[in-house]
């Protein structure tokens, strides 16, 4: 084996050492105050999905329709 085969092999195991030796848990910041194990969730998530798709129906009805303009870069 060359020194370049083992340097490269050495230098995988030492990331991969460095990389279990670096998994943490990860803890939460703050508290929710909000239930979302509650039976209403699933109305909440569907008022926000008709808000978002109500708003990208009226983002893409102000982009403009047809070709694009032929020139350099297109």
């Amino acid at each position: 084996m060359g020194f370049g085969k083992t340097s490269a092999i050495l230098m995988m195991i030492v990331v991969i050492l460095v990389a279990i030796s670096c998994h943490s848990g990860v803890e939460a910041t703050r508290v929710l105050k909000e239930d979302f194990a509650s039976g209403n969730q699933h109305q909440t998530y569907s008022a926000i999905y008709e808000k978002a798709k109500y708003t990208m129906d009226l983002w893409l009805q102000k982009l403009p329709s047809g070709s694009s303009p032929s020139g350099p870069g297109h």
